[in-house]
């Protein structure tokens, strides 16, 4: 399974981006999808994530701003960034818990891509 990721650029504070990050393989059915970035020198963390029940979780740092949704039949997650601030600047990646048969799964992460805002 890969997941492709795309949609990062540099945007001025207050603008939008919207990531996509599709999920390509031997799929039977993908549990659990998410965003988490990475600045330099720091760890990863969890933006947002979607579990297949729709559920959502974000990170209180981006809550009223972004957006995360999927698409189960294009096996897509999206992140709708709004209100961006400098902060939000990092590398971010896509993470799935993709099942390749009924009973047997494994996590898989994108490539990352990269976001900067400037002031």
């Amino acid at each position: 399974v890969q997941l492709q990721a795309s949609g990062g650029g540099s945007v001025q504070s207050g603008g939008s981006l919207r990531l996509s990050c599709a999920a390509s393989g031997t799929i039977f059915s993908i549990n659990y999808m998410a965003w988490y970035r990475q600045e330099t020198g720091k760890q990863r963390e969890l933006v947002a994530d979607i579990p297949s029940s729709g559920n959502t979780n974000y990170a209180d740092s981006v809550k009223g701003r972004f957006t995360i949704s999927r698409d189960n039949v294009k096996n897509t997650v999206y992140l709708q960034m709004n209100s961006l601030k400098p902060e939000d600047s990092a590398v971010y990646y896509c993470h799935a818990f993709v099942f390749n048969t009924p009973g047997r799964g494994s996590t898989y992460w994108g490539q990352g891509t990269l976001v900067t805002v400037s002031s």
